[in-house]
């Protein structure tokens, strides 16, 4: 009886699984490399807004502390966004002819708030807390990368559960005074390793329990 198949049929096989094989390896990698761009987490890029507010102007040049105008961070599990009236406490002294501030007149004579594009995403299935990780003394510059230079604001992390664990894990290496939380030009000292573990003991952070699921999954 004659071969239904060629001798060359085995390695054409072969060859063909191993081609399979590696367009799935190749695809998995395109999509993890696709999944962690900036095009995809948005880190670095600026989001555009009603009004183009600088963090770069208000906090590196005027020096204005964060709480003045997220005045629910300390408190409550979101910062907050200014209202209007915020804004006009100053601009209705300086600036007020400005153009680029007409939507803040505008919205504060309508008793309407402005419409801010959210910069800062998370899933709903993750909960976070503004005030617990600013009363145990992480600093906003640890998330938010350095605000103070920022002419629009954008993303300085991509918010992926790595980036919560590698903090969670070893919350030594960030964790800073709690004089220094709100100071945007703080960085650590060369002893931090020293410092931080002994501000995790001093300010009784559960160390042991910053990695289980329930602690950012509710």
């Amino acid at each position: 009886m004659s071969q239904i198949f060629k001798r060359q049929s085995n390695s054409i096989l072969q060859a063909s699984l191993l081609g399979i094989v590696g367009i799935a390896v190749a695809l998995g990698i395109f999509w993890t490399a696709i999944k962690w761009s900036d095009w995809e987490t948005e880190v670095n890029i600026p989001i555009g807004q009603p009004v183009q507010f600088s963090h770069q102007h208000h906090v590196g040049g005027l020096g204005i502390d964060c709480r003045y105008c997220h005045t629910s961070v300390t408190k409550s599990p979101y910062a907050g966004i200014p209202p209007t009236h915020t804004c006009m406490t100053c601009h209705s002294q300086i600036w007020q002819g400005s153009p680029l501030l007409e939507p803040v007149r505008q919205s504060f004579a309508r008793y309407k708030p402005l419409e801010w594009n959210r910069v800062h995403r998370l899933p709903k299935f993750v909960y976070f807390n503004h005030s617990i990780h600013v009363n145990k003394v992480i600093g906003c510059t640890s998330c938010h990368g350095p605000i103070q230079t920022m002419p629009l604001t954008w993303q300085a992390n991509s918010f992926y559960m790595r980036d919560c664990l590698t903090c969670h894990r070893e919350p030594e290496k960030y964790i800073r005074p709690q004089s220094e939380v709100f100071n945007v030009y703080w960085t650590a000292p060369t002893n931090q390793q020293e410092l931080g573990s002994e501000l995790v003991r001093k300010y009784h952070i559960p160390k042991e329990r910053l990695t289980d699921c329930y602690t950012c999954h509710r």
